[in-house]
């Protein structure tokens, strides 16, 4: 064990109210993890997290700690905070090879599951779990959803995602890959099959556009396109990346490993509102990416961004962010990325009466999950748009437990 994890174990004071875990949007048992591993008992430390969240492992590396468990440790006011995210990390990296998961009982009921990002593992390992039969639907040639194809490899390794898909096999989940709901196999198909329940957690997939010439040009890609294969991209050494959250960070840095010499950020606001998480931020600043601030868009050419410069300016409802006249100019660039958000497919949806949807194309559902078509269940980013992995957990826990409810009850109903 590497000696900073049970230095920073060491650390933790035990607090009798602990911030840390009422930061986290799963609420993990921070101080009894800390104290069953410096107690010699990691075994029953892996399976107290695995139990709370089976996507532990995923989360000790992708979450912003800085804004949840970390940053509510109460040693960070005068100190640094205790590195959680590693101590997790360690158990719940340890864990997953050794716990010996098999269903507590046996639950009369077949859930299809389609979509099989953090929302479809975290359900299939949670009504696995419970003894049901459970099958993944999924849209490509693996499982993860985002974790595999929207999440950099420098962050989260591939092979913790494979781990993941071996253990959900001997629990006997069945998953089916390379199959997209909607246009060939319906919802109803699946019904007239003997699907007891199914659930829908799959994503945001679809790019948002700017909507302004020449975002057709064989140089202009999309970010979530980009990250799901990389290395089929040929950018060239100047690449500019349209958009400043999380995912543009991810595109930026990316870019520069895969051989990008000189890889910029295009922003129409200032560094101060850029939307990236901190540690996002300052890593991509290590790594050598450059920002072009107070720059908006306005068309895109062979030779690059064309541009209007903006400022900020003081508004009777605070600040706000205007065009300069006459201020137009060229960002000269081989490649242009747009990571500026990312919407929900209509496959399913096009193809499935009953299944209601908001103005963006969110799937409309109660706080179980419970979507507008009896038997339909759905969470996710599909649901609540782009979140983090750990709202998406944390969410999927209760819709398990609506469909465990909503199967159980069926099936006891029918025997009566």
């Amino acid at each position: 064990m590497g000696t900073h994890i049970l230095d920073e174990a060491k650390r933790c004071l035990q607090c009798k109210s602990p911030k840390c875990q009422k930061g986290c949007p799963v609420n993990t048992p921070i101080p009894e993890m800390i104290n069953l591993l410096l107690e010699g008992h990691i075994h029953k430390a892996g399976e107290n997290l695995f139990k709370n969240n089976p996507l532990s492992l995923v989360c000790s590396l992708v979450c912003p700690h800085e804004k949840q468990c970390e940053g509510n440790c109460i040693l960070g006011i005068k100190s640094n905070p205790i590195q959680i995210s590693s101590i997790e990390n360690y158990i719940s990296d340890y864990s997953l090879n050794v716990m010996d998961l098999k269903p507590k009982e046996k639950s009369i009921g077949n859930i299809g599951i389609i979509g099989s990002g953090p929302a479809g593992i975290t359900i299939a390992f949670i009504l696995s779990l419970k003894g049901y039969h459970v099958t993944i639907f999924e849209a490509h040639d693996q499982i993860g959803g985002v974790l595999r194809y929207g999440i950099p490899e420098f962050r989260l390794p591939k092979d913790i995602i494979d781990r993941l898909r071996d253990t959900l096999i001997k629990l006997g989940v069945v998953i089916r890959p390379n199959t997209l709901i909607g246009p060939v196999l319906t919802i109803e198909d699946l019904f007239r099959d003997g699907f007891d329940a199914l659930f829908i957690g799959t994503g945001v997939w679809k790019p948002m556009k700017l909507n302004i010439k020449g975002e057709s040009l064989g140089h202009v890609h999309y970010a979530i396109d980009y990250l799901k294969n990389p290395d089929v991209y040929t950018l060239g050494n100047r690449v500019c990346v349209i958009g400043a959250g999380n995912v543009a960070m991810d595109v930026a840095r990316t870019a520069l490993r895969k051989g990008s010499k000189e890889v910029s950020i295009l922003y129409r606001k200032g560094m101060e509102d850029i939307p990236a998480g901190k540690h996002e931020l300052e890593y991509a600043k290590i790594d050598g990416v450059k920002f072009e601030l107070y720059k908006t868009p306005t068309a895109f050419t062979h030779e690059g961004v064309c541009y209007t410069q903006t400022k900020k300016v003081k508004h009777k409802d605070g600040e706000k962010i205007i065009n300069v006249d006459d201020s137009q100019g060229l960002f000269k660039c081989n490649s242009i990325i747009i990571a500026i958000s990312q919407g929900p497919k209509s496959n399913i949806i096009s193809t499935t009466k009953g299944i209601n949807v908001n103005k963006y194309g969110l799937v409309i559902t109660d706080k179980c999950g419970r979507t507008t078509k009896e038997g339909v269940f759905a969470s996710g980013d599909v649901v609540t748009g782009a979140k983090t992995v750990v709202e998406a957990v944390n969410y999927s826990k209760k819709v398990a437990e609506a469909i465990h409810e909503y199967v159980s009850k069926k099936y006891t109903t029918s025997t009566n």
